[in-house]
């Protein structure tokens, strides 16, 4: 269903080039059977590569500065989330799969939409689909998308290092929910200013979203899902509130934070081993699909995250469905041949037992 998507325009051999790649300092020539810059070139946008050129400032790190407010509102929020733990017993079932159907919603949001479509550019979308998206996405509160981009480009083209916003070399917390507690870095917020987003202000439906983002937010992520069980099938409005808006917003929150911690820290990398990302399984499944990390890490453009089709990636089966339906085209996907080269070349080892 989804193998014939593996041999692109944008992912066919052009013979073998010489690429140089760095992590952190470290620099590697290696042989690729395609050129990444050209690839990118074809979406666009080199926005989402590893920049070898970044060096850390010399000297002391600038000193952690608390943002008090978000640390009250997300200890509030699971707070929250723990009292709709103890209220499912007393939920209808109608209540439990609307929260399931509001979670797979509005993760949808971020993995289709702010993630792999809007910033990585991996496929296209019609206008349909991407109002679809940023409704989804505003669901899931987590920025928007055009935040969400910048952030994530950024992570991407400066991965472990201290113009990344979820710098994994800080530890666990920091890399899991400790960077939206604390003001950025400095170079951070430098290197993000310094993006190319025009994409991103040329498209009308993400600044649309941007200008309205607070309301929407309102309305989608927690009137919406509170209102619907209360109205049509009289759900109390206390479990209401709490299991399809709290507790399935704390859920959501903390499956895409797992990408950054739990998938840059635990798990094999069978496609770079001198990258940090890994390939995490548990971390595929809560979150969609986005738990191939080694491989994203590796080829950020391929709009699966994954060598592996719909395997534990609920987010690629719905790409496909998309573009079954005419909703959405162009997926870019990386041949196996250079994938096997790949992992031959730069690999862990790990591929050969599977």
């Amino acid at each position: 269903l989804s193998k014939e998507f593996s041999s692109t325009p944008s992912t066919t051999g052009v013979g073998t080039v010489t690429s140089r790649v760095t992590r952190n300092g470290n620099a590697v020539v290696e042989k690729d059977s395609l050129n990444h810059e050209d690839l990118a070139g074809d979406r666009g946008m080199i926005d989402d590569l590893f920049d070898e050129t970044y060096r850390e400032k010399e000297g002391p790190k600038p000193p952690l500065r608390y943002v008090w407010r978000n640390i009250i509102l997300m200890s509030l929020l699971h707070l929250g989330a723990i009292f709709a733990l103890v209220l499912i017993p007393s939920a209808k079932i109608q209540t439990l799969a609307w929260a399931v159907l509001c979670f797979l919603l509005s993760a949808l949001g971020i993995t289709a939409g702010s993630h792999r479509l809007w910033s990585h550019r991996s496929y296209k979308a019609t206008l349909p689909l991407r109002i679809f998206l940023t409704i989804a996405n505003s669901m899931a509160f987590q920025n928007d998308i055009y935040e969400w981009v910048r952030d994530h480009r950024v992570h991407h083209k400066f991965s472990e290092t201290d113009a990344d916003p979820h710098n994994a070399m800080r530890g666990f917390f920091f890399s899991h929910i400790g960077w939206l507690l604390v003001r950025k870095h400095p170079d951070v917020i430098e290197k993000g200013q310094k993006l190319d987003l025009s994409d991103m202000k040329a498209d009308k439906v993400v600044m649309f979203q941007r200008r309205y983002y607070k309301p929407s937010v309102v309305l989608l992520c927690f009137v919406l899902p509170t209102v619907v069980p209360w109205y049509f099938w009289d759900e109390s409005i206390i479990i209401s509130f709490f299991i399809p808006a709290i507790l399935r917003y704390t859920i959501g929150l903390n499956a895409t934070w797992l990408v950054n911690s739990a998938a840059h820290m635990f798990g094999n990398r069978p496609y770079d081993q001198n990258i940090n990302p890994r390939e995490n399984p548990l971390v595929s499944l809560g979150a969609l699909g986005e738990g191939f990390h080694n491989y994203h890490h590796t080829f950020p453009y391929d709009y699966s995250t994954s060598e592996f089709g719909w395997r534990f990636n609920l987010t690629t089966a719905f790409i496909d469905l998309m573009c079954l339906l005419g909703l959405a085209s162009d997926r870019k996907k990386v041949s196996k041949e250079v994938i096997l080269a790949r992992k031959m070349r730069t690999g862990d080892g790990s591929h050969k037992s599977g």
